[in-house]
C-alpha cells in the first residue's frame, strides 16, 4: 500500500490490561477501522500486549485473503490496524441457518490450510454473522501459525472443529448431527489437562486479579436492590431521572451500573450512594427514551455489558436515539470484555 493509512479514533469498545480496542476511520477510506491499541499501556502490560498483537498480525498475515477473516493495514509501535467486520457477535445473533456454520466451517478449514489454528473459538464473541449471514472470525491474539503440521498442529485444529460444534449445539442444537456431538463430547488430552490443571489458575488470573469479565445477567441484586436504589437517587433535588442495569464482573458476579439523568457532576453523585450498594454511576444530560418517554432499557443495558458493537442494528431503526446514545457511550464506566 502506497499511503499509509491514518486513524482517528472514535469509540473504546474495550479496554485490559493488554491492549485497548478502539474503532475509529481513516479520512480517505470508505470502511471503518479498528486498533488495537498499545502505545498508552504501562509495562508489563504493553510487552505482553505487543507479544499478543505481533501474533495476532502473524496469523492475520498467513490468512490474508480468506473471506472471513481481518484484513490488517499496519502493525507499529502505536498497534495493530485492520479493517472493522461489519457484524453480530455470536452470543446475540444466536444463528439457526444451517448455512452460516457451513459456511463458519468454511473458514475455519481454509485457515487449517494455510497452517492457522485459531485456539480460542470457545468465545461466541470471537465470532461475527455478517450482514448477509455469514460466518466471520475474529481475534487472534492467541493463534498459532505451525512451523510443519505435525501431531501440535492436528490436536489444535481438532480443537478449533469441536469448539465451532460447541457454538452450533448452544445456538442450533436442531441442526447437530451424530459426528458433531460425538466431536463435542471428546476432547483432546491437552484440552484435558488445561481444564483440569491449567483453567483454575487462569480463571483466578484474569477474573478474580485482572477483573476480566465472562458472563451476563441481572442476577438477583437488580429486582432486589434497583428499586432502593433508584429511590435514594430521585431523592435529590438535581436528579431527573434514574436507570439502573447489570452488568458482568470477576468471576461469575455481577455488579449494578446506574445512569442518572442530573447536571451532578460524577464525584457528587457518587457522593449519594456508596460504592457497597451500587457500582458505577455515570450522569448523563438525557436518557434514551421510547415514543412513551420511557428509558430505553435494551440501548442502556448493551452499554451497561459494554456490547457496543451491538447498539448499530438499534440505532439504524431509530435514528433519534443516536443524539443521546452517542455522549453516553462516549463516557461510559464499563470497557471491560463481556464474557
Amino acid at each position: 500500500m502506497t499511503n499509509r493509512p491514518v486513524f482517528q479514533p472514535d469509540t473504546v469498545l474495550k479496554r485490559d490490561a493488554f491492549s485497548e480496542t478502539v474503532l475509529g476511520q481513516d479520512p480517505d477510506r470508505p470502511e471503518r477501522l479498528v486498533l488495537r491499541r498499545l502505545d498508552q499501556l504501562s509495562q508489563p502490560g504493553r510487552t505482553i500486549g505487543r507479544v499478543l498483537a505481533r501474533r495476532e498480525a502473524r496469523a492475520l498475515a498467513a490468512v490474508a485473503g480468506i473471506p472471513g477473516t481481518p484484513v490488517v493495514l499496519r502493525f507499529d509501535d502505536m498497534g495493530l490496524l485492520r479493517i472493522w467486520i461489519e457484524g453480530t457477535p455470536l452470543q446475540a445473533a444466536r444463528p439457526a441457518d444451517p448455512a452460516f456454520y457451513r459456511d463458519a466451517a468454511r473458514v475455519v478449514r481454509a485457515m487449517h490450510r494455510r497452517g492457522v489454528t485459531h485456539n480460542d473459538l470457545q468465545k461466541p464473541q470471537n465470532w461475527l454473522m455478517t450482514p448477509d449471514g455469514r460466518a466471520a472470525v475474529i481475534d487472534f491474539q492467541l493463534a498459532t501459525v505451525a512451523r510443519r503440521r505435525g501431531r501440535l498442529f492436528r490436536l489444535r485444529g481438532y480443537e478449533d472443529l469441536r469448539h465451532l460444534a460447541k457454538q452450533k449445539r448452544r445456538f442450533a442444537p436442531h441442526l447437530m448431527t451424530a459426528r458433531e456431538r460425538a466431536l463435542v463430547d471428546r476432547r483432546s488430552l491437552p484440552s484435558r489437562l488445561w481444564k483440569t490443571l491449567y483453567k483454575p489458575v487462569y480463571n483466578f488470573i484474569t477474573r478474580r486479579l485482572m477483573n476480566w469479565s465472562d458472563g451476563e445477567g441481572a442476577g438477583h441484586r437488580l429486582s432486589e436492590d434497583g428499586p432502593s436504589i433508584q429511590a435514594g437517587l430521585m431523592a435529590h433535588p438535581q436528579v431527573r431521572d434514574v436507570a439502573i442495569c447489570a452488568y458482568p464482573t470477576s468471576g461469575r458476579g455481577r455488579g449494578l451500573y446506574g445512569f442518572v439523568e442530573t447536571d451532578l457532576a460524577p464525584d457528587e453523585l457518587r457522593a449519594l450512594l456508596p460504592e457497597a450498594q451500587i457500582e458505577l454511576l455515570q450522569p448523563v444530560a438525557a436518557l434514551p427514551r421510547d415514543a412513551q418517554g420511557q428509558p430505553r432499557r435494551d440501548v442502556l443495558d448493551l452499554v451497561a455489558m459494554n456490547r457496543i458493537e451491538e447498539l448499530d442494528p438499534l440505532l439504524t431503526r431509530d435514528p433519534a436515539l443516536a443524539a443521546p446514545t452517542a455522549p453516553i457511550v462516549a463516557g461510559r464506566l464499563n470497557l471491560t470484555d463481556r464474557f
